[in-house]
């Protein structure tokens, strides 16, 4: 336990939870200062519990509900704390402490909607926007925790973002094809004569390929531009766009014409741990 988790079950609660279900944003704090690590788990672990909704609940009225919680939650952020969950508690503290903007992450929740129906994204700009509005979110949050704000700042998270949670598509295609959710945007299947029910049928076909290539593509484009803004950033904040190490290496195997995008692919911790450590000692994370 570190010394920002020492005597604090709710923070180490958060650092659980995160470390559970987003190691590489886990193994990212580990890069910064205590004060600065205990405020990024509590977003993260927020990140956390409005993302996994969706697998907690079988119908989405149960989701909604459990998602208005936390919108309430946020909406009384000045009137105390909420008693009895480590995760609210935390996040109201990181609120106060690091002025973090309150409508930024209600945004983030307002989305995570989308998650509890199987109506299929519809387009580009659609996903984008989702995107934009969750991880992107996340990298804008962690760069204000660490005190930059700029709209250079700015610039960086939303690209940092697109490649994130294009990459994460991708990466959960299979799991969200067996349940027939599709965040994969229609117009684009439909671009290559594909559609939903080749999606659902869970197997790769030369149409799906071919979509999932061009995902790849855009994922890639906005990799890059985020690595060329990356260099120009303040030492203090690189840390936090660690992450994107792992993203290009995710991508890199996506794009092998060997990879079976159909087949869910185990991850392993200790070759995260590297891949942002060795991130971590390269020139686009020092001064």
């Amino acid at each position: 336990m570190s010394g920002a988790e020492a005597g604090r079950p709710s923070a180490q609660f958060c650092a659980d939870l995160v470390r559970t279900h987003d190691f590489a944003r886990y193994a990212s704090t580990l890069f910064f200062p205590a004060d600065q690590r205990r405020a990024l788990l509590s977003i993260y672990a927020f990140n956390v519990e409005i993302c996994r909704v969706r697998d907690q609940v079988t119908q989405p009225l149960p989701g909604e509900v459990r998602l208005q919680w936390w919108t309430d939650m946020l909406a009384g952020a000045g009137q105390g704390g909420v008693g009895g969950h480590p995760v609210a508690a935390e996040l109201l503290l990181a609120i106060r402490n690091w002025r973090l903007p309150v409508e930024r992450l209600s945004l983030m929740i307002d989305e995570h909607q989308f998650d509890l129906y199987n109506d299929p994204m519809p387009t580009m700009a659609a996903l984008e926007g989702y995107i934009d509005d969750t991880s992107s979110a996340l990298f804008s949050l962690g760069a204000g925790i660490t005190g930059w704000q700029s709209e250079a700042i700015e610039h960086l998270a939303s690209h940092a973002g697109l490649a994130l949670g294009l990459a994460q598509v991708i990466a959960a295609f299979p799991v969200d094809a067996a349940r027939r959710q599709l965040f994969v945007p229609l117009q684009l299947l439909e671009s290559h004569g594909s559609g939903m029910e080749e999606v659902f049928a869970g197997r790769e076909t030369p149409k799906l390929r071919a979509v999932l290539d061009q995902l790849i593509g855009e994922a890639r484009g906005h990799l890059k531009t985020a690595f060329t803004l990356l260099a120009n950033a303040p030492r203090q904040v690189r840390p936090v766009f660690l992450p994107l190490s792992v993203v290009a290496r995710e991508l890199r195997w996506m794009a092998r014409p060997d990879s079976d995008l159909f087949i869910p692919r185990a991850r392993s911790r200790l070759r995260t741990l590297w891949t942002l450590w060795r991130a971590s000692r390269s020139l686009r994370y020092k001064a």
